[in-house]
């Protein structure tokens, strides 16, 4: 599997933000999108994802089949904010998602025991702190199985042991042949990497 960029530009408010982005990214490896706030990382990935259309230029996901047939059918999309309802319960939030996405891997019990949260899923979602926030959001990852991660700032909220934990996880998509972009200030840990700088226009 491979995902394709070309030639892709994105706009935010009506205004250019970046144009001329051209990259691949292989089965099994990583591309780390970097740069300043405001340079279209979020913009970068949320085109990818699906969610924004492209001001110019286009993104294939090749080799998924009719299963994973677009980037927004192969992707799991990990964006600023967590995607979850605060008034549910940690449980209630994964159990909608695996219903939604499909293609379920493990019972929201697994999912929670690999992020190391097993104790919270009776919990309301707003009950939990900023870090097992984003730590359940990262186990809805792990649910239902998505080729392709596109995380935007995923480390943001985590304790080092929480990076290190995460970094494992992202390792284990990787060695499966899973695809990953992430938009990052911080190392995440990963080895078979190539990084993209954006600058953003001037």
């Amino acid at each position: 599997m491979q995902l394709a960029v070309t030639d892709l530009g994105g706009e935010r408010g009506g205004e250019p933000v970046f144009s001329g982005i051209s990259f691949t990214v292989e089965a099994g490896s990583a591309l780390l999108v970097t740069g300043p706030n405001g340079a279209g990382k979020s913009t970068l990935l949320r085109i990818i994802a699906g969610l924004l259309v492209p001001a110019e230029g286009e993104v294939k996901f090749l080799g998924g089949g009719e299963k994973w047939d677009t980037p927004a059918a192969a992707a799991h999309y990990l964006g600023a904010t967590n995607a979850m309802k605060p008034a549910l319960t940690v449980a209630e939030n994964l159990t909608f998602w695996s219903r939604f996405l499909g293609e379920i891997r493990c019972s929201v019990d697994d999912a929670l025991e690999q992020v190391g949260l097993w104790d919270v899923g009776h919990l309301p979602f707003g009950y939990l702190s900023t870090g097992q926030r984003r730590r359940v959001a990262i186990a809805r990852l792990l649910m239902c199985h998505r080729p392709l991660w596109l995380l935007d700032e995923p480390t943001s909220g985590l304790d080092r042991r929480s990076e290190a934990r995460f970094a494992e996880l992202m390792r284990g998509h990787l060695a499966e042949g899973g695809l990953i972009v992430a938009a990052t200030h911080l190392p995440l840990g990963l080895d078979n990497t190539q990084e993209l700088q954006m600058a953003g226009r001037a």
